[in-house]
């Protein structure tokens, strides 16, 4: 049976949220969203197309002088209203989020909450966008920068954290003086939109958040946001391969950039580390959203001294897994996203056995369940030829290699193109300070496997791409800053 909301308005079908109404596309097209757990269909939502993605531009357009003309304590009212609006209906949140995208329902309330603190967070910069005084080197002069909102903002979201990483973007950009036009994934539009709502109700004005949905339309879509001289920058999560190509397409109209792409974690534990410790952070990380999160662990680095012991106790850990449907009692991993992801994983698994990985646990689809079903697997015995080494799996597949020393190591974990996240446990304080500082990474977690907060700066280096969200640096991102010098201030005081 689908799930039962307490409020059934926060499921909008057929339409996209354009200058503070609810509208299907012009176009008059729809397009199926299925529950990844059944492949029962759970509705259709409205197919918009780049005439559906103007609209909404020329809206975010329209509104932006009046918005940014707000003070940062008005906007920040408008947030925590939204803020408290996310907490009364987190419950139907989070049912969205597991009937759409799969996760356990326990973590989709994980995910809502997390959601709703951006709001909170950012409510509470808004009114702090502080400026400089810059003491002048030409006499008499005086110099300050003010800080001010970059404008309509295009932002593309993931579907594998349906709430979280539209209020992630969405609430700095506001809480900056912008407005926005949102492309929701089509994997998961039911999410964004019921956030949308929600915010529709806080009092947002319209126009300054708009939600566009579409599945087969989304190239089309993306490339008016990256082309559209209207909107000065744009923020996406998403692959690698898709942020080059936004890149090159916002490179005609020069517009500003976040991009937060794929990355291929390492996760190191060393022999001095707390063994129950590391395993309770590698099972956080590598199997949260079973396997589905930017930031997993993908290639899990196991001292020789302890690697026998950790793999004998990563593993029993994980075949206490119980695999089913998100909204089933006790289900602690849900399914893949579709049928895509179960064929990468399995390709990453047969490479593995192929050239000597020894699977001590999973291995499987799980049909019986449905199609897009996997068990969480381990293999051990990897090595650096393998493609799990090099290519991020996305998948509840957890690869654990053995290593010598912290030189080797580090040499492993950083020979990669990306570099969004690593962790690494260790209990020598020099240590910490060294691998710290020595992986390539854009964020870094020591003996905790879970980094994510609202108060922490999250992106990458290198080909993970660049910008930052969340924290107090969020909110920089959708910000210029103007310098303004005063001259003929005079000769100083006479007596």
């Amino acid at each position: 049976m689908p799930p039962q909301l307490r409020d059934p308005s926060l499921l909008k079908q057929n339409v996209a949220y354009i200058n503070g109404e609810w509208r299907a596309a012009k176009s008059g097209k729809t397009f199926k969203v299925n529950d990844p757990s059944t492949g029962t269909l759970i509705g259709t939502c409205a197919e918009c197309d780049a005439e559906d993605t103007k609209l909404a531009i020329k809206a975010a357009a329209d509104a932006f002088p009046a918005f940014r003309s707000l003070t940062g304590r008005e906007r920040a009212k408008m947030l925590r209203k939204w803020y408290d609006l996310m907490v009364e209906n987190a419950d139907d949140i989070a049912k969205l989020i597991t009937w759409e995208n799969g996760k356990p329902v326990a973590e989709a309330k994980g995910e809502a909450a997390y959601a709703a603190n951006f709001f909170e967070w950012f409510s509470e910069e808004a009114p702090r966008t502080y400026g400089d005084t810059i003491p002048a080197t030409v006499p008499g002069n005086r110099v300050w920068t003010i800080k001010e909102p970059v404008g309509v903002c295009g932002l593309i979201t993931p579907w594998n954290f349906p709430a979280a990483m539209i209020t992630r973007k969405v609430a700095p950009a506001l809480a900056a003086g912008c407005t926005v036009v949102c492309k929701a994934p089509g994997e998961t539009p039911y999410t964004a939109l019921a956030v949308a709502e929600l915010g529709h109700r806080a009092g947002i004005p319209k126009g300054v958040v708009n939600v566009v949905t579409t599945l087969s339309n989304t190239p089309e879509v993306g490339e008016v946001l990256t082309t559209d001289p209207t909107v000065k920058k744009v923020s996406f999560t998403g692959s690698t391969g898709v942020g080059r190509l936004l890149m090159k397409q916002s490179s005609g109209t020069l517009k500003k950039l976040s991009l937060e792409l794929g990355g291929n974690a390492p996760f190191i534990v060393f022999d001095d580390a707390d063994l129950g410790t590391a395993v309770a952070g590698a099972i956080a990380s590598k199997f949260r959203g079973t396997g589905q999160t930017c930031v997993c662990a993908n290639r899990i680095y196991v001292q020789e001294g302890v690697y026998d012991e950790f793999v004998k106790k990563f593993t029993e850990k994980v075949n206490a897994f119980k695999v089913g449907n998100g909204f089933e009692a006790g289900t602690t991993h849900g399914p893949l996203i579709h049928d895509r992801a179960v064929s990468k994983v399995e390709a990453h698994i047969k490479d593995a056995q192929s050239k000597g990985g020894k699977i001590v646990a999973g291995g499987q689809k799980m049909p019986d369940l449905g199609a897009n079903f996997f068990q969480p697997t381990v293999i051990r015995d990897m090595t650096p030829d393998m493609v799990m080494a090099t290519e991020e799996t996305f998948g509840p597949v957890a690869g654990l290699f053995p290593f010598k020393t912290e030189a080797e190591v580090v040499e492993m974990a950083n020979k990669v193109e990306v570099g969004l996240a690593g962790y690494f446990f260790s209990r020598d304080l020099h240590r910490v300070y060294r691998i710290a500082e020595a992986l390539e990474v854009g964020m870094v977690g020591v003996n905790t496997g879970i980094i994510s907060d609202p108060a922490s700066p999250f992106g990458g280096v290198k080909e993970s791409g660049f910008g930052r969200e969340g924290s107090k640096y969020g909110i920089a991102e959708y910000q210029v800053t103007k310098m303004i010098t005063f001259g003929g201030m005079g000769s100083p005081l006479q007596s």
